[in-house]
């Protein structure tokens, strides 16, 4: 059994399809095929399903998947603490973040590129639940999401900071040019939220649902920026995290008031596999988000 065996096995899984896995390789289909079914008599189990195109992985083979994951990640570690011992930090770091949490993160990701110029920071933009998928299957490294909602297992919390929300609004509206708008009072007003999936969205709903209120949510976005785009056409109106506020300054024609009756807050933190010794770059991204702050909220 080699690296370049579960290589391949992890591209599997993630394509779904042998042909594109061999693509993500830069192999060919037959060297991938091949590769697989040595690892397979190497093992001694069956670990793919048999067919045409790719059916999925057997009961053993999904094992086999697991520890590859973890295999595969456990190498990348050791090159990276071999680098620190050289002197430099350098690689790839995945790093998971809902969308609501962008505007705190950037500038916490920036400066850390900027303190370790070999470093690339692979960003995502992911749901909490794709996360905490991600951390288990090894296919991030650490996560910025929300750390009291959801159970959170096999993961290490540090709380960062609190997200509060803001009523965005055109000044033109009933509710518009005030500083603090009450939830039972948005009922009525259109609004582009994210989409149900996420977090955000089901903190939103759940506060929606306490107070009996039947909103008229009109568009659901997958990100931040789809809401930007949205509200800047002048017909909408949302509920956003309190940090966004800075960029909503750029839109003339918008006001933005915060929420209250009641006022809801949410910790966010940064999570990390709960492992030890954690990956250098992880633990070097941890130690720099705990000496540093969040971008903070402006009005």
């Amino acid at each position: 059994m080699v690296i370049r065996q579960l290589e391949y096995l992890v591209a599997l899984a993630h394509e779904k399809h042998f042909a594109r896995a061999a693509e993500r390789c830069e192999i060919a289909q037959p060297t991938l095929s091949l590769a697989l079914r040595q690892l397979e008599e190497d093992l001694g189990v069956s670990i793919v399903e048999r067919g045409n195109r790719f059916r999925g992985f057997t009961p053993e083979g999904e094992i086999v998947l697991h520890w590859a994951r973890r295999m595969l990640d456990d190498a990348a570690s050791l090159r990276q603490s071999l680098q620190i011992a050289r002197g430099s930090l350098s690689g790839r770091l995945r790093l998971g973040i809902i969308p609501s949490a962008i505007a705190a993160v950037a500038p916490l990701v920036a400066g850390f590129v900027r303190a370790h110029p070999l470093v690339v920071v692979d960003q995502a933009e992911l749901t909490s639940i794709e996360i905490l998928r991600g951390l288990a299957e090894y296919e991030i490294d650490a996560a910025v999401s929300y750390v009291e909602n959801e159970p959170l297992k096999g993961v290490v919390a540090q709380p960062m900071y609190v997200e509060r929300y803001i009523f965005v609004t055109p000044k033109t509206s009933p509710l518009g040019n005030r500083d603090t708008v009450a939830w039972s009072e948005i009922g009525e007003s259109p609004l582009c939220l994210l989409r149900r999936d996420m977090q955000n969205r089901r903190i939103i709903d759940a506060i929606f649902a306490r107070l009996a209120i039947d909103p008229r949510v009109g568009i659901e976005a997958s990100s931040m920026i789809s809401q930007f785009c949205y509200l800047e056409t002048g017909d909408w109106s949302s509920v956003m995290p309190e940090r966004y506020a800075r960029f909503l300054t750029t839109i003339a024609h918008l006001s933005y008031a915060k929420l209250v009756d009641p006022v809801v807050s949410n910790a966010i933190g940064l999570l990390v596999p709960q492992r030890d010794p954690l990956p250098a770059l992880v633990s070097a991204f941890r130690e720099h988000v705990s000496t540093s702050e969040a971008e903070p909220a402006s009005r």
